[in-house]
């Protein structure tokens, strides 16, 4: 803090901004196309060696004389980059991209994890096999894609090297449903004392 010329104390605090870019870890951070732009902001950001991930997910779209699928971006105008602080300019070469998402103007990175949570959602995990992932009969498991994303249970049985049988219980009444492995995550027990 200094003084003016008045007497009173001024702020020479200037404010201080978050900043996730790293030199060598490269780090997941969104950026923002524009409208209907996100398919060729990613082809042409892969074409200059930048790691992107753009969520796609399949709709059904109904036309007087036909049905048509059609694959949209998960979020309209964004895409995901992973990058190092070298990159930082590089993105914004791309005529496509328009700024990247801040937070209250700090460049925050997303947790790699988040953007599995979003491949698992949409199905785009590897399927795992059951020994892999080391789950057996009576574990509590998580429902981590799909429908019933959220809910958990018990694992009752292994129905092939695809798919498990798992007792719901947290939706008011107990139902077992086959689940694919891939959509499933161990719920570690907490004992309290």
């Amino acid at each position: 803090k200094g003084v003016s010329k008045m007497g009173k104390l001024i702020s020479t605090n200037t404010p201080h901004y978050e900043n996730h870019l790293d030199e060598n870890t490269p780090k997941w951070f969104a950026i923002y196309t524009p409208f209907k732009r996100e398919k060729i902001a990613a082809s042409e950001l892969k074409k200059s060696g930048i790691q992107i991930y753009l969520p796609i997910h399949t709709v059904t779209r109904q036309y007087v004389r036909k049905t048509k699928k059609v694959d949209l971006p998960l979020i309209n105008q964004y895409l995901f980059v992973k990058i190092t602080s070298k990159q930082y300019q590089q993105v914004y070469q791309c005529p496509y991209v328009l700024n990247f998402v801040k937070f209250s103007k700090n460049l925050v990175s997303i947790p790699e994890k988040e953007i599995d949570l979003i491949k698992r959602i949409l199905g785009e995990t590897q399927s795992i096999q059951l020994d892999d992932l080391s789950l057996k009969k009576g574990d509590q498991v998580e429902v981590i894609g799909g429908n019933l994303t959220g809910l958990s249970g018990t694992l009752i049985e292994k129905e092939n090297s695809q798919y498990v049988n798992v007792r719901l219980t947290n939706i008011g009444v107990s139902i077992n449903v086959s689940i694919a492995i891939h959509l499933l995550r161990q719920v570690k027990n907490i004992v309290s004392v």
